[in-house]
């Protein structure tokens, strides 16, 4: 077996038995690198010092092991470009914050992963150094914008890696590759360092192979930061605790039903959660509100904050020009201006935060009777590339099912649940609880993914 196709916790077992050294990790996947990542496309910049870094590290809980990050996190010895031009070549003063904390507790960052620019997308197509091609099958799509993080597990391009979401940029891009994408509560792991998009709602997280490796990858980052105003202060769990669990007892609530174009996707998630029936867990289809309104809402608050997030850009302190701007970002800066300027707020913008908290009470009337919600992660498969490129709404329509828990800040995690097998893609499921809440989806989704044949690498035998 190739060991850069072990997961993170494998990784960490075999290295403390001494089954295998860290030098054989870096040779198997700088192999897969040099064979897969010019088709790919999945990393913008590599650290060519990563295994030397690694060998200082080896007793540290992470153990030196390769890390895949978003290019949209500073790092001050790698680019951090966002995948936008206005940013090619920049080389930050500082380290965001989840990135330095991954590194003091032994993780390297191996490279950053392509996205869609300024994570404007659900496709990774947005990115001004090109797409990223899905490793299960590349005629698709990876999803985004943490596509090249997605990729980079999928293809077995890195032990695990990190992402961010604004509204699905975790989630989605993991249902379409067919891995565990893990978004905590808002606040839960810091923002400082990275590249804002909307600031309301933008919360980094693990992109893994399995749910053991997302808790044990967030438990390197996750707590309280004085360097981000929104950051939660109170003590983040140990979230491996919530592992190998029962969920006897528990209730679970299975929404968006009744929206036609699901059904066919919908019936194959209810077959596959009988095993949480099995298993003595209750599950319920419960009547959450449409998430139809919430593309609105998403789309005018984000454009919104877009707006004034992306106006540092002008070329005098950093990077280029803001003619530099892809197409995407002109349009979200320009739509987020038109929302905020007089006479328009009101009807716009306000009414928007008014739906959102409607958002936010219906989860509350939800979650007073259920312990975990579920559904589709996202409508679909995974699209074929191109696909997005006269689809202005893409991005929006692909995380239709998600933006609602993203804009209340829910915290919430995509296992895969089926796989074609006719095109090798995959279908995941949503899991969201309330905030600060991430034990209850750690419990379900453990216990789904190790009762289940669908997680490719606790059944790769």
């Amino acid at each position: 077996m190739k060991l850069n196709t072990l997961t993170l916790k494998e990784s960490l077992d075999g290295l403390h038995k001494g089954d295998f050294s860290l030098d054989e990790i870096y040779r198997d996947l700088d192999q897969a690198y040099t064979e897969h990542n010019t088709k790919l496309n999945v990393y913008l910049s590599k650290n060519e010092h990563a295994l030397e870094q690694s060998r200082a590290k080896s007793t540290l809980p992470l153990k030196g092991l390769p890390i895949a990050v978003k290019d949209n996190f500073c790092t001050r010895d790698l680019p951090s470009t966002a995948s936008s031009a206005v940013l090619e070549g920049f080389r930050p003063q500082y380290e965001s914050t989840v990135t330095k904390r991954l590194q003091e507790q032994g993780g390297i960052v191996y490279g950053k992963t392509n996205l869609d620019a300024f994570a404007h997308g659900s496709s990774t197509e947005t990115s001004d150094f090109g797409p990223t091609l899905n490793p299960r099958n590349p005629e698709h799509l990876p999803g985004g914008s943490s596509g090249g993080s997605a990729a980079a597990i999928a293809g077995d391009l890195a032990i695990a890696s990190i992402g961010s979401e604004t509204a699905g940029s975790i989630r989605q891009p993991s249902a379409w590759c067919g891995t565990v994408g893990f978004k905590p509560s808002y606040g839960r792991a810091s923002r400082f360092g990275v590249a804002a998009m909307a600031s309301s709602t933008d919360s980094p997280g693990p992109i893994t192979k399995t749910v053991e490796d997302a808790c044990i990858l967030l438990n390197t980052f996750a707590g309280h930061d004085p360097l981000d105003g929104t950051s939660y202060s109170e003590k983040s769990p140990d979230f491996t605790q919530f592992l190998d669990q029962s969920i006897k007892g528990m209730k679970i609530g299975l929404i968006y039903q009744d929206i036609e174009e699901l059904a066919t996707n919908n019936a194959l998630l209810q077959k596959e959660l009988e095993i949480l029936r099995e298993l003595g867990a209750t599950i319920e289809v419960a009547q959450a509100m449409d998430p139809h309104p919430a593309i609105g809402v998403y789309t005018v608050v984000q454009r919104a904050e877009v707006s004034s997030n992306l106006a540092r850009y002008d070329g005098i302190r950093y990077g280029q020009d803001r003619s530099h701007f892809g197409a995407e970002a002109k349009r979200r800066i320009m739509l987020g201006t038109f929302t905020l300027t007089a006479g328009h707020a009101d009807k716009y913008y306000e009414t928007a935060q008014k739906v959102r908290t409607l958002y936010l009470e219906d989860y509350k009337r939800l979650f007073a009777n259920y312990d975990v919600l579920i559904s589709l992660t996202s409508p679909s498969y995974a699209k074929k590339v191109g696909v997005s490129a006269d689809a202005a709404m893409f991005g929006e329509l692909e995380d239709m099912l998600l933006e609602a828990s993203s804009v209340s800040g829910l915290p919430g995690i995509n296992v895969p649940f089926f796989r074609d097998p006719d095109t090798n893609l995959y279908l995941g499921a949503s899991l969201i609880a309330p905030m600060w809440q991430e034990g209850n989806i750690i419990k379900v989704a453990d216990a789904f993914e190790k009762n289940s044949k669908w997680n490719s690498w606790r059944n790769r035998n």
